[in-house]
C-alpha cells in the first residue's frame, strides 16, 4: 500500500490555470483550484510518475528480494520503518536493509534482516519537479487542458 502527501495548490499554478482559461476574477478560484488538483492527479496515473515533489510513504510485508517502490521519479528515501504485528513501529538499523536507486529514478527495498518486523514502511521524496514552474512545459500544457476540459 502506498500514500502520498497531498499537492499543495499554489499561487503559480493557479496564476497560470487561470491565464490559460482567460478567468480575471477571484470568485472561481476554490472550484478551478479543485480542477487543477484532479487534473494533476489524472496526469500523475497516466504518466505513472508524481509531477511535484512531495512525500510518500509505502508499506508492504518483508520477503529477502527486492521490492519496487510505488512512487516515481524518487528523489530520496529518507526512512524505513518495521512494522510488527503488535507494537510499536522501529526504525531498522542500517545494516537491516538496501536500498538502489535505478536510472530510471525507482527505488528498490530489500529488507534482509527485519528483526521483528512482518511489514516495512519505506518513505521518501519523489517527483518531477521541485514545483509548478519547474515542470517540463509540454506537462504543463497537458494539465492546463485537461484543466479545460473539467
Amino acid at each position: 500500500m502506498i500514500t502520498f502527501d497531498p499537492v499543495v495548490l499554489d499561487s503559480a499554478m493557479l496564476d497560470e490555470a487561470k491565464a490559460y482559461l482567460r478567468l480575471e476574477t477571484d470568485e472561481d478560484d476554490a472550484p478551478l483550484g479543485a480542477m487543477i488538483l484532479a487534473a494533476i492527479t489524472h496526469a500523475e496515473r497516466f504518466l505513472n510518475q508524481m509531477l511535484i515533489r512531495r512525500g510518500f510513504q509505502n508499506l508492504f510485508n518483508v520477503t529477502p528480494e527486492w521490492r519496487r517502490l510505488g512512487a516515481t521519479p524518487v528523489v530520496s528515501v529518507t526512512g524505513v520503518l518495521g512494522v510488527p504485528a503488535e507494537g510499536a513501529r522501529f526504525a531498522l538499523p542500517v545494516g537491516a536493509y538496501a536500498i538502489d536507486l535505478d536510472s530510471n529514478a525507482d527505488a528498490w527495498v530489500r529488507v534482509t534482516m527485519p528483526g521483528s518486523a512482518g511489514r516495512v514502511e519505506v518513505s521518501g521524496v519523489a517527483g518531477i519537479a521541485e514545483n509548478w514552474p519547474l515542470l517540463p512545459e509540454t506537462i504543463r500544457l497537458g494539465v492546463l487542458r485537461l484543466i479545460g476540459h473539467l
